[in-house]
């Protein structure tokens, strides 16, 4: 096991040793006592719009593909999801490119590459709606990360796809050439993947930021800045194990300056941490109950595939359970 995963088990281990002291856990009966039925509905509505508005980034991309199979994509979208928060160190991820060549028979390198950008747009999104929204930062800060995190967005596709010579060089180099290639097929295919994935990262948020705020209680905007918090935690390298311990030090960093105290920012970010995985695991549970027709590729072996995707995937990690 390299340093990296031990760490990640260090740091849920933490957590769960936070918890066990003082009866901690046993609080958060307490906790999810505050929230009522409609709060509860609201929540459950938002996470399943957001899954269906990824669905939606899902078969734009590959729509010639998916000849208007909605309902596969948004399966591939809920198992994905899930996997994500079941499968340790992020190897879950491995799971969207494997469902895409399953039932649209998409390359794993196209499909790695969708994965990459993917993420990518998540990162951005959440990076400037954090700049937007928290407390404390001088406006003129915040435009210019605003500004930052746009001119990024904008130029990284269009470098992937001006014309290079990578091809052309050593072995190394021709194999980043596939991979930048890929990339920018992927960047050019979603036609309204910026509007899908805004759309997601709103509605999800909101969500969150409404759960969370009953979960404290205090304001929406308190909750907001939590929701962002636990969201950008998922940027770091090292993430616990389905997310433990990084997703909720993220959100209780992130309340901090609204006034909330440490144990009670930890504690509320765990029910919500909870509530996420159980909307996530239940959902790719019910889409798993659905089989798709597989479309199989026959240039590649399965167990070889499972290996590339595990491994491609390991570096393009932005998380979030929050999926």
């Amino acid at each position: 096991m390299n340093f990296k995963r031990l760490l990640a088990l260090a740091v849920s281990a933490g957590l769960l040793a936070w918890l066990m002291a003082d009866g901690r856990w046993r609080g958060l009966g307490d906790v999810f006592a505050r929230l009522d039925a409609l709060t509860l509905g609201l929540s459950a509505a938002g996470f399943a719009l957001s899954y269906g508005l990824r669905a939606l980034r899902v078969f734009d991309e590959f729509r010639a593909q998916a000849r208007r199979r909605f309902g596969t994509c948004l399966r591939i979208v809920l198992i994905h999801n899930a996997m994500i928060n079941v499968v340790p160190f992020r190897g879950g991820e491995a799971a969207f490119p494997l469902l895409l060549r399953q039932n649209f028979g998409i390359p794993l390198p196209r499909a790695i590459a969708s994965l990459f950008w993917f993420r990518l747009q998540d990162a951005f999104v959440v990076m400037a709606l954090a700049a937007i929204v928290w407390p404390g930062v001088h406006p003129g800060l915040k435009a210019i990360a605003v500004i930052g995190v746009i001119v990024t967005a904008w130029w990284l596709p269009r470098w992937a796809r001006a014309p290079h010579d990578w091809a052309d060089g050593k072995a190394f180099t021709a194999k980043l050439a596939k991979v930048r290639d890929a990339f920018a097929e992927s960047t050019r295919h979603a036609r309204y993947g910026w509007v899908w994935t805004i759309a997601n990262w709103t509605v999800k948020l909101a969500a969150q930021a409404c759960l969370l705020a009953a979960l404290i209680p205090a304001a929406l905007a308190v909750g907001a800045a939590g929701a962002l918090g636990a969201e950008l935690a998922a940027i770091l390298p090292i993430q616990g194990v389905a997310g433990f311990g990084t997703y909720e030090a993220g959100a209780a960093a992130a309340l901090l300056p609204s006034g909330i105290p440490l144990a009670v920012g930890l504690q509320v970010a765990l029910a919500l941490h909870l509530f996420v995985i159980a909307c996530s695991v239940t959902s790719g549970a019910i889409a798993w109950l659905f089989p798709a027709a597989r479309v199989q590729e026959t240039t590649d072996h399965a167990s070889s595939d499972i290996q590339s995707a595990s491994s491609a995937v390991d570096g393009a990690q932005t998380r979030s359970t929050a999926e």
